[in-house]
């Protein structure tokens, strides 16, 4: 058996060795690096925009003077419950069903290729009904005070609708501006399957024709 010792401050063989390994362990490059994060970064906003939240932008006035043309939104999509891509449009479980008052962004039922947003004014098994420009769910005439009215002119269609029952799965939507609007007056029911979400808060807005940015219009709740 050795009796040898080691001095008391100095460093054992086992301790220096360990070190030296240490040492010679590689470090990672700064590139990759750099370039793992990315990477993690941009799978988390995929899974964001995918399953949480979208931005979207206001291309039209149909819903004026709720929303206006340059105005961009956040929109939730996992309160609906998400689509899971490549599954032939399952989705994830949904905290809640779109309600009457809810504004949704939805593809267009006449060209799936193009996100609309109007106000969801019928749920699965309500009567809807226009009389003269104004709305009636269940035989009760709706107050409506966001809705705009720019055509004095009553039209079969647009001003006189009706009555319909709303199919179960589906929903029916209305633009604010209700005189210029193309909805479910033309096109008719929503799909539940074509939503993609609850508009949320106006993030940002701008004004091409006019003095830009409308800053008091940012961080606006949609209602």
């Amino acid at each position: 058996m050795s009796n040898t010792t080691t001095p008391a401050g100095a460093p054992s063989k086992k301790s220096t060795a360990a070190k030296t390994t240490a040492k010679k362990v590689p470090s990672k490059p700064v590139w990759r690096e750099y370039l793992e994060a990315i990477l993690v970064a941009v799978a988390l906003a995929l899974v964001i925009r995918t399953f949480a939240f979208q931005a979207f932008r206001i291309p039209s006035g149909s819903m004026e003077d709720t929303l206006l043309v340059g105005d961009y939104l956040f929109v939730s999509k996992f309160l609906y419950g998400a689509e899971i891509p490549f599954t032939g449009g399952s989705r994830l479980p949904a905290i809640r069903q779109p309600k009457r008052g809810d504004i949704i962004v939805f593809r267009y039922p006449e060209d799936p290729t193009q996100d609309f947003i109007k106000r969801c004014v019928g749920v699965p098994g309500d009567t809807i009904e226009v009389r003269d420009k104004v709305l009636y769910v269940n035989g009760e005439a709706q107050e409506e005070p966001y809705v705009k009215h720019a055509d004095r002119r009553i039209l079969p269609g647009r001003d006189s609708f009706g009555p319909v029952v709303v199919p179960e799965g589906k929903y029916f939507m209305m633009g604010d501006n209700r005189d210029n609007s193309r909805d479910s007056r033309s096109w008719g029911f929503l799909d539940h399957s074509l939503i993609r979400g609850k508009a949320l808060f106006i993030y940002f807005s701008w004004d091409a024709a006019g003095p830009g940015i409308r800053f008091r219009r940012i961080l606006d709740i949609i209602r």
